[in-house]
């Protein structure tokens, strides 16, 4: 089965009551981080649980030292599995308001901690479900404690200095996924530095999807990707973007087209900048 799969909203809503199903709600505002849990208090598909980025899925912020979302500690995030209902056998489905790129942060943490079956993302989020005319629900989830287990890959993961001692090799493909204005320094509303990681090439996440906010089929994103990789080696990819969300977005199209799983660069732009011997480039 592979890694990547993605439901829709007609296939969710046929299999709400399927056994051993978890549904997460992973809607998130960088912009307004109560965001999430407000509007899943305002409605939500039936049986889900909430997942918030800040207090779930990341861990704490060290100011100057990490980045914005660092990763969350093992433990607690599979306590929080647990709470969720979570076993290893569970088929999951994550959701978001439509682009994907919160619930691929929760895909990609649980490919992490080594759930690599079974886990889904509602293509086209909250929005395709909306647009499939479905109900949204006001009842709390049924309460029931899981038994999920996981160690964190550490192979899935690069820190800075491990990225700093491989730019400049030439069988590494680089990718970010923040919007070009931002990788090309033109523009920066989140961090205190504009630009991007030396090497890197712009490949924003945006960009997997169509025009009715669903994944591209799987040739397109191969296609996408094959451009960025050229003759080097899917296995030595790394992708970052702001702080390690978004940059799991590319990480699951990848996947989708049937690349191997690449590496994250978990602390991104916004740990990068946190020390100023790091070399920044702007432009393309």
């Amino acid at each position: 089965m592979p890694l990547a799969q993605l439901i829709t909203a007609q296939q969710l809503a046929e299999r709400l009551e399927a056994p051993k199903q978890v549904i997460l709600d992973c809607r998130f505002a960088l912009e307004d981080t109560d965001y999430g849990q407000r509007s899943y208090a305002g409605g939500h598909i039936e049986g889900a649980h909430f997942a918030d980025l800040e207090r779930d899925l990341s861990g704490p912020v060290i100011k100057g030292v990490t980045g914005r979302h660092p990763l969350p500690d093992p433990q607690h995030l599979i306590e929080r599995l647990r709470a969720w209902g979570i076993d290893n056998d569970s088929d999951i489905v994550l959701y978001d308001d439509g682009p994907g790129a919160f619930a691929a942060r929760a895909w990609w943490l649980l490919a992490w901690l080594g759930k690599r079956t079974g886990v889904s993302i509602l293509d086209g989020g909250l929005k395709a479900w909306h647009a499939a005319g479905l109900p949204l629900s006001l009842d709390a989830p049924a309460k029931r404690e899981g038994s999920f287990s996981g160690e964190p890959d550490t192979a899935l993961v690069l820190d800075a200095n491990q990225l700093g001692e491989r730019l400049g090799q030439p069988d590494l493909t680089l990718i970010d996924a923040r919007g070009l204005p931002r990788f090309r320094g033109e523009v920066e509303p989140i961090d205190p530095v504009a630009g991007h990681i030396p090497g890197a090439q712009c490949a924003a996440f945006t960009d997997n999807l169509g025009a009715d906010g669903r994944f591209l089929p799987a040739d397109q994103l191969k296609k996408r990707f094959a451009e960025k990789l050229g003759k080097r080696s899917p296995e030595r990819l790394v992708a970052y973007c702001g702080s390690g969300v978004t940059a799991c977005h590319n990480l699951f199209a990848l996947s989708l087209a049937g690349y191997p799983l690449g590496k994250l660069y978990a602390g991104s732009w916004s740990e990068w900048i946190t020390d100023p011997q790091r070399h920044v480039a702007t432009g393309d």
